[in-house]
């Protein structure tokens, strides 16, 4: 049973090359699908490019950023191990999540929360490593992750959830490079509005792959929720996310250049991506959802622009 992979998993990937026994703790974090990761450490990097706007990236960026990456992976798979746990007798109704390590019997209940444990102290080793303020403002979140499982049983809106649980890392690096006294700033608390929308958008694409398993289930989501008109709802998202972001900029002291930038992440990468899902092919679905992990990176940098500038300016005064 150790070989068996879910169905939205990569085909290759290096933890093919681990020992059997530890393939199903891999699946189980997701460590096939680096997308999480990559969408979860995003808000963390872009609130650390927001805060230096205006001043240039400073020395300890660079470990707040390797921490937070830390974190990210660490914290994403507790959080898969979380929901399996949770959700392994639905997992096994639903053919794109029956193959999981817990409904496919790869790993044991006690295995999956000895896992989960596992992880948890990563990331906690990782918390005492940031600063006071940050500490605090990431632990404000463990209540609200703890209960994002459960959101798909008594709300159709469980993305939005995820989306306030997802991209709390953008508070969490705001709070860390940080003026405490001055606490989180408007322009980190519209970032993370911004990836709140974001996170919905991409999410109900995600959903759609399993509108008609979720249905005879019983799970809700936005992707069933918004039906036929999906694409419009989930434009309205990534549209509020754009102007949300060039307004968090925007504060934070970036010219026009950020809004252009935003403005051409639109049109050159959202818009197509859109599009690009056929509702009769889950397939492409899942292909448009992974294509935020760009459009993230896309986002990043052009927050990061005028930071940059001002980092490397010096030189070129000399």
């Amino acid at each position: 049973m150790t070989d068996l992979k879910p169905a939205d998993a990569l085909r290759q990937h290096w933890t093919d090359r681990l020992p059997a026994a530890w393939k199903p703790f891999a699946q189980l974090s997701r460590l096939d699908r680096p997308i999480g990761w990559q969408l979860l450490v995003l808000p963390c990097w872009m609130s650390i490019a927001v805060a230096r706007t205006g001043y240039g990236f400073f020395g300890d960026d660079l470990k707040y950023a390797a921490l937070f990456l830390i974190g990210a992976i660490a914290m994403r798979g507790a959080g898969c191990t979380y929901n399996d746990i949770l959700d392994r007798d639905i997992d096994a109704q639903v053919e794109r999540t029956r193959l999981r390590p817990l409904p496919s019997g790869a790993v044991s209940l006690k295995w999956a929360w000895i896992w989960l444990l596992a992880q948890c102290l990563v990331g906690l080793l990782v918390l005492l490593a940031l600063p006071h303020l940050a500490q605090i403002v990431a632990l404000i979140a463990v209540p609200l992750v703890a209960l994002y499982p459960l959101m798909k049983r008594i709300t159709w809106w469980p993305q939005a959830w995820l989306g306030v649980v997802f991209s709390w890392g953008a508070l969490v690096g705001g709070a860390a490079v940080a003026y405490e006294p001055d606490g989180i700033a408007f322009e980190t608390l519209a970032l993370y509005a911004g990836c709140i929308l974001w996170t919905i958008g991409y999410d109900t694409i995600y959903a759609l792959q399993d509108r008609e398993d979720d249905a005879l289930v019983g799970v809700r989501s936005t992707a069933r929720l918004f039906a036929d008109k999906w694409r419009l709802w989930t434009s309205v998202f990534y549209v509020s996310a754009i102007a949300l972001w060039t307004v968090a900029g925007s504060v934070a002291g970036a010219g026009i250049v950020l809004a252009v930038a935003m403005s051409l992440i639109g049109a050159g990468l959202i818009w197509p991506m859109l599009h690009s899902v056929d509702d009769k092919s889950p397939e492409t679905a899942l292909a448009a959802f992974k294509r935020n992990a760009l459009i993230g990176v896309a986002v990043l940098l052009a927050f990061s622009l005028e930071p940059i500038w001002r980092t490397i300016r010096p030189f070129f005064d000399v």
